[in-house]
This record gives structure tokens, C-alpha cells and sequence, in this order.
């Protein structure tokens, strides 16, 4: 299991963004680095807690729990093949592009080291927006992207430090539950009936999907 690509992007003006000011930072591109990975604060006023990335919706990315976004290389190639067309690590706006590790099936709380001293620990799957779809160019994408349940992984850093392209990774946690970044993503998006079981996750549950599984099950039991 590697790091293939590390990827960051900068602030773009674009016409289909929700920005008030239109920009966005979702066109992320290889960088060989080593750049620093570390917690950047709370959401709402923090960004990427990747270093020379830029997050400008603050009100939907960044944050701690939303630190590091990774996608599998093996996702993108699957699409590839679907859409008949390119899609060049960072393409999804992944900070992370990794080779053999199955990223949508990581365990919520599970922890990666990545090269010698960076650990950062699964929080979420990744919730498409009208800006993903719109820089895909893609019609449909959001309900073709969630139909597929391959979100990629949002992770929050647990021990920070430098990350380089080619890197490592290697599986240090796993909890003992099955929540999935699948699981979670399901639950919160298309099958609802999931979302009590998202609990058994513990606190390393990000904090957004913990409210809104506790919300269903005050509501209808669990």
C-alpha cells in the first residue's frame, strides 16, 4: 500500500460554485512534496490540514474531522472505464491518492501511518456537492456518484508531520465494529434505516454523522 500522488489545490474563480466570492479549491494537482500534514482546527474556520492546499467553502470542507481527503487509485480507474475518459490523481479533489488500499472499505476510526510519522485516523465519506459534479462535467454525478457508495475517506490527523508522493501506508488501527466509509456514506445519503448502527462507532464517528444518527434514533429507535 502506497501514497501515490500527493495532491493540493489553489483558489480558482469558477461560474458554478455556492462560494460568495466563486472560487474554489477542488482542482487539485501532484505535488512530489514532502508537505506538512496537521490538524488545522475547527470546521467553519479552518481548511485542509494539508500545507499549500486551499479549502474555500469553509462552511462545507476543512476543518479537523475533514483534515485530509483520500481516494483510491483503483476507484478512479473503475471510473475510467465508465465515463471513457482521463481521470488524473486528483481529479475527485483528493488530497490523497493511494495504490492498494481499499479506502471505501475502511473502518471509521481506522488508522493509517503514512511514510514514517504521519498517522491520520478514518472520520467520514465524502458528501458530492454541485461543485464536484460541475467540475467533472458530468451530468448526473452527484446521484451517479452516490448510487456507486465509493465515496473516499475523510480522515483527521493524529500525528502530524511530512507526507511525500510514493510513501508508504500501512494499517496501524482497526477497530473491531464494521463501519464502513461505505456504511457511513450509505446511512447518511440513501438508506437511512443504517444510521443507528453508524453509533457503534464511537466518538472517531465524525461528529456531523454522529448528530444526525443520534437525531433518527431519538426520532425512531434504534
Amino acid at each position: 500500500m502506497k501514497l501515490l500522488s500527493l495532491n493540493v489545490g489553489r483558489a480558482r474563480s469558477v461560474d458554478y460554485t455556492d462560494h460568495p466570492e466563486g472560487v474554489t479549491g477542488i482542482d487539485k494537482r501532484p505535488v512530489q512534496g514532502p508537505l506538512r500534514v496537521s490538524a488545522p482546527g475547527p470546521k467553519g474556520v479552518a481548511g485542509s490540514g494539508v500545507a499549500g492546499d486551499t479549502v474555500c467553502d469553509l462552511r462545507h470542507h476543512g476543518g479537523d474531522h475533514q483534515a485530509v481527503y483520500t481516494v483510491a487509485r483503483e476507484d478512479l480507474d473503475d471510473w475510467e472505464r465508465e465515463l471513457g475518459r482521463p481521470l488524473p490523481n486528483g481529479a475527485f479533489g483528493e488530497n490523497l491518492t493511494t495504490r492498494g488500499l481499499d479506502v471505501s472499505g475502511a473502518r471509521i476510526g481506522e488508522r493509517w501511518r503514512i511514510g514514517s510519522e504521519v498517522v491520520l485516523e478514518v472520520t467520514s465519506g465524502r458528501i458530492p456537492c454541485r461543485t464536484f459534479q460541475e467540475h467533472l462535467g458530468e451530468k448526473g454525478w452527484v446521484k451517479r456518484f452516490t448510487l456507486r457508495g465509493a465515496p473516499g475517506a475523510y480522515l483527521r490527523v493524529v500525528v502530524p508531520g511530512e507526507i511525500s508522493a510514493g510513501d508508504r501506508v500501512e494499517i496501524v488501527h482497526r477497530p473491531a465494529h464494521e463501519v464502513t466509509v461505505a456504511v457511513q456514506f450509505r446511512a447518511v445519503t440513501i438508506q437511512r434505516d443504517l444510521l443507528p448502527g453508524l453509533l457503534a462507532a464511537g466518538d472517531a464517528l465524525h461528529p456531523e454523522a454522529r448528530a444526525t444518527a443520534e437525531k433518527y434514533v431519538a426520532r425512531y429507535g434504534g
